[in-house]
């Protein structure tokens, strides 16, 4: 099954920013949404952000007014402009795509912020 593939992830002071990426292959299309998700040590996976085929974004409370999501349609790629990261951002972030009734996953990238 095909795989997305992040990026962008690392270490960074709180207070900084990164971006992340995720690239889908070109064998997926129709693509109707993606969105990111992120996972804590010890923690559930959580939703992060969404956006949907038409633009339109959604973002959970913990992150609105500090990142960003977006899409690049022509290159398959979705986008997550992070800023003001705190060390409670720490996590992998992972990405989800849906397209014609099939959803797809990453492998995810590790975000660390220190305090």
């Amino acid at each position: 099954q095909e795989q997305l593939v992040e990026s962008g992830g690392g270490l960074v002071q709180a207070g900084g920013s990164l971006r992340l990426s995720c690239s889908a292959p070109g064998s997926i299309f129709s693509v109707s949404a993606m969105a990111w998700y992120r996972q804590a040590p010890g923690r559930q996976r959580e939703w992060v952000a969404h956006i949907n085929g038409d633009g339109s974004t959604s973002y959970a409370d913990s992150v609105k007014g500090r990142f960003t999501v977006s899409g690049d349609n022509a290159k398959n790629t979705l986008y997550l402009q992070m800023n003001g990261l705190k060390p409670e951002d720490t996590a992998v972030y992972y990405c989800k795509l849906w397209a014609r009734g099939r959803n797809y996953w990453g492998q995810g990238t590790q975000v660390t912020v220190s305090s």
